[in-house]
């Protein structure tokens, strides 16, 4: 699937979503393990799952020439 010849150009993660109770409210909880290492990270919240996202994405694009892609992007219909 991956569409660049860049070695981290493609990254795939399991995504796991759950609420606990923590101090007496629900939060969600998630996990992401990646497909290509196993490795798995745990995130006591959405908040912390966005950065980690952000990050991985921001730290590939800096290496580029490409400008990252900040909008959303639309596909025409077949």
């Amino acid at each position: 699937m991956p569409t660049s010849d860049e070695p981290d150009a493609y990254q795939s993660y399991l995504l796991r979503l759950w609420r606990a109770r923590y101090q007496g409210e629900w939060q969600w909880r998630a996990s992401l393990e990646s497909r290509h290492t196993g490795e798995r990270q745990v995130f006591a919240s959405l908040e912390q799952l966005f950065a980690f996202l952000v990050e991985r994405c921001e730290s590939r694009v800096a290496g580029t020439a490409e400008a990252p892609v900040t909008g959303p992007t639309q596909v025409a219909n077949p």
